[in-house]
């Protein structure tokens, strides 16, 4: 008898995610019929989608914007529950939806994996509480969440970092001499929120380090949901020498680079992976930011490559929240570019923290925590 399974997310990077675990799935298991909430990623894997969650993905307080959307699709998960319950609901990553549907999952008696932890042990400690309730597994991608949530209570095991399932970090410290004029990588990241917020900023320091370095050059990577929002920005500024926008073009533009200024999250690991230097920036909503975030945030710092440092120091730069004026980062950048010594000092340390997580497979082990949850039923 074939095996059903449903999968949930709510962005770009999730989607990305939930299609690799389906992948390797269906390589496990051929007959696994997999069904979705998603995106374009998960739909090219194979899985059929039956509403798209992830093209207007947001965070903060646009986020509550999408209670009426996630209503919506509770309701079509209770019919779907009804007419043809799955095996298995895996949720991947977004807490703040997901977190509904593993408690729908609940009610009707459908075991829950939950894959990529939700950031618990930086803020809103509590939401441990609602996980032991809702969630039979918690797959987790960083090293020190396996006992982390263990210690709460939450079935947990540390599958490895996807990102890695695609790209072999560099587990050497590059030799790589500064270019001149150097190329300086600008990534906005994946959600339109944070591109619309961060990446105006990021080409005011571009302003300031061209005035200093002549011909300085400026790679910027792009996604589907930000590529327009930085063609249209560079437009409006009537930018066009000495910078290269490439949609999907991470992997291509970022081992170019002497230096990256990128906004927080997983691209900072992705940076990390090529070992290239970085400053870490990220401008939210200001009033999100003083009404919520600097009350519900307790950890020390926010860059993953700085939470992951083995001795606990900062590796990279950081300026979080990014709000005032742009000149501290635009130095920090002129700083890194006339010392090369410092750049060199920060590969090395990227290696020592990237290598912990350089090997791969977090969806193939996912996916057989996905068929041990189903041989448990």
């Amino acid at each position: 008898m074939s095996r059903r399974v449903l999968i949930t997310v709510g962005e770009v990077s999730g989607d990305r995610n939930a299609a690799q675990f389906a992948q390797r799935l269906m390589e496990l298991a051929p007959d696994c019929r997999i069904d979705g909430l998603g995106g374009p990623a998960m739909r090219q894997a194979g899985v059929t989608v039956h509403h798209d969650t992830v093209s207007r993905s947001a965070m903060g307080l646009r986020a509550l914007l999408r209670a009426v959307e996630v209503k919506r699709l509770l309701n079509w998960t209770t019919e779907y529950y009804q007419k043809t319950p799955p095996d298995l609901h895996v949720c991947v990553d977004s807490w703040a939806m997901n977190c509904h549907f593993a408690m729908l999952a609940k009610r009707f008696k459908i075991p829950v994996l939950y894959y990529i932890a939700p950031q618990a042990w930086a803020s809103r400690p509590g939401r441990v509480k609602k996980m032991r309730k809702c969630v039979d597994e918690l797959a987790c991608i960083l090293p020190f969440e396996q006992q982390w949530f263990a210690s709460r209570g939450v079935p947990t095991r540390f599958v490895g970092h996807p990102l890695f399932d695609h790209v072999a970090p560099i587990v050497v410290a590059a030799e790589k001499p500064l270019g001149y004029p150097p190329v300086v990588g600008i990534l906005p990241g994946s959600r339109k929120s944070i591109a619309r917020h961060n990446f105006p900023r990021q080409l005011d320091v571009a302003a300031l380090l061209a005035a200093e370095i002549p011909g300085i050059r400026f790679l910027i990577a792009t996604t589907p949901n930000t590529d327009a929002i930085v063609r249209e920005e560079l437009a409006h500024r009537n930018l066009t020498t000495n910078f290269t926008v490439e949609l999907d073009g991470f992997d291509h533009l970022v081992p170019q680079c002497d230096l990256c200024l990128t906004v927080s999250g997983t691209a900072t690991l992705h940076v990390a992976a090529y070992n290239i230097p970085m400053i870490i920036v990220y401008r939210g909503s200001w009033l999100a930011w003083n009404l919520l975030g600097r009350w519900i945030i307790s950890a020390r710092t926010f860059g993953m490559v700085n939470i992951l440092s083995p001795d606990g120091r900062h590796i990279a730069p950081e300026f979080i929240p990014w709000n005032g004026s742009v000149k501290p980062v635009a130095d920090c950048a002129l700083d890194f570019l006339a010392n090369p010594a410092k750049l060199i000092d920060q590969r090395r340390r990227l290696v020592g923290m990237i290598a912990p997580l350089a090997a791969g497979g977090a969806s193939r082990k996912t996916a057989e925590l996905a068929l041990e949850l189903i041989g448990r039923e």
